[in-house]
């Protein structure tokens, strides 16, 4: 995760530790708040995560080799006796 997504979700869980210690109807609204915005940072995470996975597998494809076309002298060169 990036430092972001970590300060932001120890901020959600802190809101949440604190509605549990001031008791109240703080509680009904922060634990599912709390819970909905760590669910849309982890698919905001997941999401970012698939298009670097998708990039690299990209990149490895375009890396692969063709085929080599020789010339007649370099078929000559590469003759080992």
């Amino acid at each position: 995760m990036s430092p972001l997504m970590l300060i932001v979700g120890a901020f959600l869980l802190g809101l949440a530790a604190m509605s549990f210690a001031f008791g109240g109807g703080a509680v009904i609204v922060a634990i599912p708040l709390a819970l909905l915005a760590i669910g849309a940072i982890a698919a905001f995470d997941f999401s970012r995560r698939r298009q670097q996975t998708k990039q690299v597998s990209d990149i490895r494809e375009d890396a692969k080799s063709k085929d080599v076309e020789f010339t007649e002298k370099d078929k000559e060169t590469l003759v080992s006796e």
